[in-house]
């Protein structure tokens, strides 16, 4: 699988996931924050991947 491939997916999933924080950053603050750590670790690891 070319790498290009897997980094638009990590960037996906990231997106996905900062979807997640935005909907539930009012009801559920814990939950959106966890899904926030997800999420910058999908950018990271997409970034390291690229590079």
């Amino acid at each position: 699988m070319p790498k290009e491939v897997v980094v638009i997916g990590l960037l996906a999933l990231a997106g996905f996931l900062g979807g997640g924080v935005y909907s539930t950053w009012k009801t559920a603050r814990f939950l959106a924050v966890v899904l926030l750590v997800l999420a910058v670790v999908a950018v990271g690891g997409a970034v390291l991947w690229l590079i």
